[in-house]
């Protein structure tokens, strides 16, 4: 029996040192080279359903704030007041800003600015609302304050006396004390005719000051005895004074040579001299 088993054991174990002995082959494919990569497909990126979708913002409250009268042209001293009111109840403060007696904030839906006496040149008030919402909305209230002419002086420059005809004259019409400057218009005149209308270019000035226009003239013997004169007034708009301040200045009267009047005075001149001469 072990004789007949002997062969089999031979058998198999000469299979199994020839399975040891021969390699087994496992292809593993290289790496793509850089230019073999492709790009990720398009049916890659997720479905439309299962976009990621991004949180909406709170919806912003409209700025609503309303301030009655909308601008203001007040008078150096005089009082001022102003209403700053909201259209809704979205936000939880009003105040007013950029003064130096500014009200207290409320929660209300209106908060009125006064004073007694104005008594700056430059003011810029703001009324502002905030809201948990919608940030913090504002409006500014445009104000004008203004002062009249001290007063207006009208004069020749560089010359006294007599003029004489076809030559050029200049004149000069200062106005003193005067505010805002940029809102100043000055008017010459030549007894009841307007000669010419003049706007300051001072456009940043907002305290008094004195502002001095000129005009060049060339008169006439026409313009013998004529009265020359010129009128300084605030052109403060809609919303200023029914009556705008203006002043005017006092009269200047021209006295004129021309040639034949000259001659007559030689005349009248030479024959005193001949009628001295015969009593002498």
């Amino acid at each position: 029996m072990c004789e007949s088993v002997w062969p089999v054991i031979v058998l198999l174990s000469h299979l199994f040192s020839s399975a040891i002995s021969l390699p087994v082959s496992i292809y593993t494919p290289p790496p793509p080279l850089p230019s073999q990569i492709w790009p990720p497909s398009s049916s890659s990126a997720p479905s439309p359903s299962l976009s990621v979708l991004q949180p909406t913002p709170p919806s912003l409250s409209p700025c609503l704030l309303m301030i009655s009268p909308s601008s203001l042209v007040v008078r150096f001293g005089d009082p001022v007041k102003a209403n700053c009111s909201l259209s809704q109840m979205d936000f939880y403060l009003l105040g007013w800003e950029n003064l130096q007696r500014a009200p207290q904030p409320t929660q209300g839906n209106f908060l009125v600015w006064s004073e007694d006496r104005v008594t700056e040149w430059s003011i810029k008030p703001m009324c502002y609302a905030l809201s948990d919402h919608g940030g913090p909305c504002q409006l500014h209230l445009p104000v004008t304050v203004y002062k009249p002419p001290e007063k207006v002086s009208i004069s020749f420059v560089n010359h006294t006396g007599p003029m004489f005809e076809g030559h050029q004259y200049t004149l000069q019409c200062t106005v003193w004390d005067v505010a805002p400057v940029k809102n100043l218009i000055v008017r010459f005149f030549r007894g009841e005719t307007e000669l010419v209308q003049l706007k300051s270019i001072n456009n940043t000035g907002q305290k008094p000051a004195t502002e001095t226009f000129t005009l060049d003239i060339s008169p006439s013997k026409d313009d013998n005895g004529a009265q020359y004169w010129c009128e300084a007034k605030l052109d403060l708009g809609p919303g200023g004074p029914e009556s705008p301040p203006m002043a005017k200045s006092e009269n200047i009267t021209a006295t004129l040579l021309w040639t034949s009047h000259c001659s007559s005075r030689a005349v009248v001149l030479i024959l005193l001299f001949i009628q001295m001469k015969i009593w002498l």
